[in-house]
C-alpha cells in the first residue's frame, strides 16, 4: 500500500541510520555527512518481462559484481 517513492525513502533512512549506528566513523568521511544522495529512480518490467528474465538479470549482476569487487568490500551487516 506504499508508493515506490515512500519505500525507497524508508529503505534509505533505515540503512543510513543502521550504518551510522554500527560504524559512526563513516559519517565523518562522507561529504556533508549524508549517506545517500538526493533523488531516486524506479523502473517497471514491461509486458515483455517475466520472473525468469528478472532472475537471469539479477544473477548476471551478482556475478559481474563479484568479478569486479571480489572480497574487497566491507561487510556492513
Amino acid at each position: 500500500m506504499y508508493s515506490v517513492t515512500k519505500i525507497v525513502k524508508l529503505l534509505k533512512s533505515i540503512t543510513a541510520r543502521e550504518v551510522f549506528k554500527r560504524c559512526p566513523q563513516v559519517k565523518q568521511q562522507l561529504w556533508g555527512g549524508e549517506f545517500w544522495s538526493d533523488g531516486d529512480f524506479a523502473s517497471m518490467v514491461g509486458k515483455h518481462g517475466d520472473e525468469r528474465m528478472i532472475a537471469k538479470y539479477v544473477e548476471a549482476q551478482g556475478s559481474e559484481y563479484l568479478q569486479l569487487h571480489r572480497n574487497e568490500q566491507m561487510t556492513l551487516f
